[in-house]
């Protein structure tokens, strides 16, 4: 699925716009072309501070917002890149702990696009040179990187030396850049390893503990694995709701408690968790034009797994009124199959901008019935009401609310 941005500040949309021009037009994995736009741009990544690298197929932004909450919450200053964006392409580099401006990001997009027209770089990879770019001029104690896709490929992976990396939970996604084996899709997650790199990684079925063992034996990373290098702790409780959400945290925490660079307390980190915000992640969305005063909420639930996380929390908390919106490249009879049972009604909508499965294509299949945007389909929906199925209509939901995380 093609990553682009639009930004209602001209100079950054202009930038935005050429790069989009410039990109091949899909999703494309390798090192060589970020290797090429960080050469040209005097290699950045070699001025950055240390790096916390965060890889998974689900939870590893989550992860990336406990670790910066943790890092804060115990005084250090923290740059951090992460993607999807949800409203602004701001969202996703943050500069010692504020949303990029648009003056700066304008000016470092311009910097990306004057070296990049021999290069072809995809639209992420100049975006990741941009952050590199700007994280490498600001001062700042540590950064949080997230992983794009897979791992091995991915533009972020261009780090010579992080200080520490960790792995989320796994599943199946992107199958046409990862594979759809799952020990294949954890080998390419675990691509990330480092020589002499502490990898922190939750507990996973044998099979994908196996795969990632071998690729960090095989590159020269210690391995910490939960329930044999480290314990998992259930007091942990982030005030992100879900049992999935401490799960993040103990990953978070085992990854701060990997290294000895930055001395951060439980007591701090216990800060940090309650103060740490992830847009999006069954997140309560405010009175608006969007809601008009009934209760809803919105989950960037965009693949089964995300969607079977999802189901655990309806399952305690109630059915809801569902309105869906799944990106062409997802399995919808799988993330329906999971949220459908929780339903008190099923509403199909498009996804602006994106290539989508049809809604009315899904009613035939899977019935409910479809609207041709959020405001129909939410108009004769009592409440709850919630909003899911893909990052890019929880983003949606919440421009058209007024509510632009900062």
């Amino acid at each position: 699925m093609v990553d682009f941005a639009r930004s209602a500040n001209p100079a950054v949309q202009a930038e935005l716009s050429y790069l989009e021009r410039l990109s091949p037009g899909i999703d494309i994995l390798g090192l060589e072309r970020i290797s090429l736009l960080l050469d040209a741009l005097g290699r950045p990544q070699d001025r950055l501070p240390p790096v916390f690298h965060v890889a998974g197929t689900n939870g590893k932004g989550s992860t990336c917002a406990f670790l910066r909450a943790g890092l804060e919450a115990a005084g250090y200053r923290v740059h951090a890149f992460t993607s999807p964006h949800l409203v602004r392409f701001n969202e996703r580099i943050r500069i010692a702990g504020t949303l990029v401006d648009d003056t700066e990001l304008a000016r470092l997009l311009r910097e990306v696009r004057q070296v990049s027209a021999d290069i072809g770089p995809s639209f992420f990879e100049a975006t990741t040179a941009a952050a590199f770019l700007a994280f490498s001029r600001h001062q700042a104690d540590a950064c949080v990187i997230e992983v794009g896709l897979g791992g091995r490929l991915d533009a972020t992976n261009i780090l010579a030396r992080p200080l520490v990396c960790g792995i989320a939970n796994i599943g199946v996604d992107h199958e046409r850049f990862l594979g759809d084996r799952i020990e294949g899709i954890a080998a390419e997650k675990a691509g990330i390893a480092k020589l002499g790199v502490p990898l922190v990684l939750l507990a996973q079925p044998p099979s994908i503990e196996s795969a990632i063992s071998r690729i960090a034996a095989k590159n020269g990373a210690p391995l910490l694995l939960e329930d044999r290098d480290w314990a998992f702790d259930d007091t942990l409780q982030p005030t992100m709701a879900g049992a999935f959400q401490v799960r993040n945290a103990n990953l978070a925490w085992a990854m701060l408690q990997a290294q000895d660079r930055f001395q951060i307390d439980r007591a701090a980190f216990d800060k940090g968790l309650a103060r740490a915000n992830w847009p999006a992640r069954f997140q309560k969305m405010k009175d608006g034009l969007l809601t008009q005063g009934h209760e809803t909420w919105i989950d960037g639930a965009h693949n089964e797994a995300a969607a079977a996380a999802l189901a655990s929390l309806l399952a305690e908390r109630g059915a809801m009124q569902i309105v869906l919106g799944i990106l062409a490249n997802k399995d919808a009879a799988a993330i329906i199959g999971q949220l459908s049972p929780f339903a008190r009604s099923l509403t199909f909508v498009p996804v602006p901008d994106h290539e989508h499965h049809d809604p009315e294509r899904l009613v035939a299949e899977f019935g409910g019935i479809a609207a041709a945007g959020l405001e129909e389909a939410l108009a004769p929906l009592p409440a709850p009401r919630l909003i899911a199925g893909s990052l890019y209509l929880a983003g949606e939901a919440l421009a058209r609310n007024g509510e632009v995380p900062d």
